[in-house]
């Protein structure tokens, strides 16, 4: 016999049983005072009896479902704690013990989901360090449009990683069996662009002593990644938008045209929209290329990645080598302009000058410089039981309060000072509960 079941949610079931119950109780109590009244007898007595007596039928059976629910909750929420895996600052503990109940199972619940979130990070995406929120965005983008064919273009900084993210898209599409091709397209020559990118056939310039393949014939099925493709002259722009467009190229020197299925990823630091005004890059091929864009956070809005960052620079070099905090406080407020590039270049750099831990006279001269006197003293005023994050957080507070006294309360003003986008600066405003109005003159 065919076991057939359905799963009806608990929001239906329990409004249901408690409506069915309520309905039973007001049948029955007009049903005992429709007795008394045809026999002529007061019936306020026993019906306030059988009220009382539904209502604690009632009462009880709601206590019950409530125990049902929540008693695995309760088990789950002190499971975790006692596990020790989340990590409570003072003033998280104390405000946990403030809450009630579900307050308080509603911020484990965020923790956990934080804690998670970080755990598949790190397991899908091994070759990518960063666990901060704006990164998880960035890879859960990732997931979406790797197993697609979309073409994607990818905007950040110089140094923000722009390759590793084309590289990681590849490496979870469906065509991770074929080589990743990648060009970067202000590496090379102009005049030697067309043949790196198409190929050429024997004899077709001085030099071309054999039939050579470009990248698109070698990206065949599989993904063409071509980074700074804002850098790519306008002439070349042309015959790139054709083999987007059509899946079809001549080689240079050649008249055969040929067909290729690639999936396109193109990244760049500069702001194509404004080089579409100025006519410096073609309108067709940027709508062409602009399908899905991945817009990478520069290193500056993700401080908190930072210490894992250098973690992972001082163990790919081997070497057995402590940082102070002093460094560390020094490295995490640093604004790093060549982003991820520049923080590897300035602990190579310290590695070398330094022989068991990095002081702040072993960083390069440019940090230590940019690095605010007043920043450092937060820093170090800090309790010294609070965690990293919870330091970078109360920095990264401290400035834009500051910015925001500066700019007497103007976001615009005070986002730019920053070095953010006004946005940005709104969503931290919000999150550190800070008040502009009483920055304003």
């Amino acid at each position: 016999m065919k076991d057939i079941r359905f799963n009806i949610s608990l929001y239906i079931i329990i409004p249901v049983i408690i409506a069915g119950i309520s309905l039973l109780a007001t049948i029955a109590t007009f049903n005992i005072t429709l007795y008394y009244i045809t026999r002529k007898m007061n019936p306020a007595w026993p019906v306030a009896f059988w009220g009382t007596i539904m209502i604690l039928v009632t009462a009880v059976f709601g206590l019950l479902i409530v125990k049902f629910i929540i008693d695995p909750v309760k088990r789950f929420a002190e499971n975790t704690e006692n596990l020790g895996v989340i990590q409570q600052t003072k003033e998280e503990k104390s405000k946990l013990e403030k809450q009630d109940d579900m307050g308080r199972f509603s911020m484990l619940f965020e923790q956990v989901t934080e804690i998670l979130s970080q755990v598949e990070a790190r397991e899908q995406f091994p070759e990518i360090v960063g666990l901060s929120i704006s990164m998880r965005g960035v890879l859960k983008q990732i997931l979406q449009v790797a197993k697609t064919d979309s073409t994607v273009l990818i905007l950040g900084e110089t140094g923000t990683g722009k390759e590793l993210i084309a590289n990681a898209i590849h490496r979870h599409s469906l065509r991770k069996d074929k080589d990743f091709i990648a060009l970067n397209c202000a590496a090379i020559p102009q005049g030697l662009l067309e043949s790196e990118l198409f190929g050429h056939e024997k004899g077709a310039f001085t030099g071309a002593t054999s039939r050579k393949l470009g990248k698109f014939e070698l990206a065949h099925q599989s993904t063409l990644f071509m980074d700074e493709i804002g850098d790519m002259p306008l002439e070349t722009q042309a015959k790139v938008l054709r083999a987007v467009q059509e899946g079809k190229f001549e080689r240079v020197g050649g008249v055969k045209p040929i067909e290729v299925d690639v999936r396109f990823i193109t990244a760049t630091h500069r702001d194509l929209a404004m080089l579409v005004e100025k006519g410096d890059f073609r309108q067709d091929l940027y709508f062409r290329l602009n399908v899905f864009t991945i817009l990478l956070p520069p290193l500056r809005e993700r401080r908190e990645d930072i210490p894992l960052l250098i973690e992972n620079f001082l163990i790919k070099k081997g070497k057995k080598i402590m940082i102070s905090t002093e460094s560390m406080n020094i490295l995490t407020s640093y604004d790093w302009p060549g982003n991820v590039r520049e923080l590897e270049n300035a602990i190579e750099s310290a590695t070398v000058l330094a022989k068991d831990v990095i002081e702040p006279k072993h960083l390069p001269s440019a940090v230590t410089h940019m690095m605010g006197k007043a920043g450092l003293q937060k820093m170090e005023s800090l309790p010294f039981d609070l965690s990293l994050d919870h330091r970078l957080q109360e920095l990264e507070k401290s400035m834009i309060i500051e910015a925001l006294k500066k700019s007497s309360g103007v976001q615009k003003h005070a986002a730019r000072h920053l070095g953010i986008k006004e946005r940005s600066l709104w969503h931290r405003i919000k999150k550190y509960e800070i008040d502009t109005a009483s920055f304003k003159r």
